[in-house]
């Protein structure tokens, strides 16, 4: 056989094993767990689909890293433990970023800014934590709202509401039986898009940390964080990210700490 045939023998050989390598890629299926009762994160339909804002993003993250992905609810006691029992290859289910948490798994880069914040009716003028101390308030009970509450206005102040769930708080702040309310922003956000006439507005205090979602992997599996990671800055550089926030939030899409 001449060189020239063995060179373009060789060539063909190459150009097959790369586009072998690329379909593989593009075939791989990770298997991603997600809770289904944090709406509007991740919750299901009627027809057991999960929907919701992380949903939406873990999606769009996979399609722009060229993988795909196969959605199985996961309760939330136990789905850290899946990514070390190899069951899941990624959770996403709104989870904060934190120290521990780090120790157990890699976090991708954040992809929602965690936060509290005031919700009062469109008149009110609260513009911070310091003006509900005259006013009945609404928390959830024993969340990071009811924390900073009682830390500003004591425990057991019976100006403190406390609700077993977000919808029963922001109903009693509607019908009038508090003037205020603190929420976790995205659940607050969420609900304000669904209820337009209900006329609320959002108002934000220093003394509420800010806190990230981010997506986890098991811990050492740096080829998928760093897909993952790649993914979420493509869909926040092309804009696909800020379309997914305001179908599901409003206009004041936040900028991420993508470094």
């Amino acid at each position: 056989m001449s060189l020239k045939k063995l060179v373009l023998l060789a060539g063909s050989v190459l150009a097959l094993s790369l586009t072998a390598i690329s379909a593989q890629a593009a075939d791989q299926t990770y298997v991603v767990g997600a809770g289904g009762t944090y709406r509007p994160f991740e919750f299901e339909t009627p027809k057991k689909e999960l929907v919701g804002f992380d949903i939406d993003i873990i999606k769009a993250i996979a399609k722009a890293s060229g993988f795909q992905i196969k959605l199985v609810s996961t309760p939330w006691e136990g789905i850290f433990a899946t990514l070390g029992q190899g069951d899941r290859d990624i959770i996403i289910s709104g989870i904060t970023i934190t120290e521990k948490r780090a120790q157990m798994v890699d976090f991708s880069l954040p992809y929602f800014p965690a936060e509290q914040v005031i919700i009062t009716g469109a008149g009110s003028k609260v513009a911070g934590l310091a003006d509900l101390k005259k006013l009945q308030v609404g928390v959830v009970n024993s969340t990071a709202g009811d924390i900073i509450l009682s830390e500003e206005v004591g425990k057991s102040s019976t100006a403190i509401h406390r609700f077993d769930n977000t919808p029963l708080m922001l109903e009693e702040l509607y019908r009038g039986g508090v003037d205020a309310a603190i929420g976790d922003v995205g659940v607050i956000k969420f609900y304000i898009k669904s209820h337009p006439e209900k006329q609320f507005k959002v108002v934000g205090d220093a003394k509420f940390t800010r806190q990230y979602f981010g997506i986890a992997v098991k811990k050492g599996n740096k080829e998928l964080q760093d897909k993952i990671n790649a993914g979420l800055k493509k869909i926040v550089a092309d804009g696909t990210y800020a379309k997914i926030y305001k179908e599901w939030f409003d206009a004041n899409v936040p900028t991420l700490p993508l470094q």
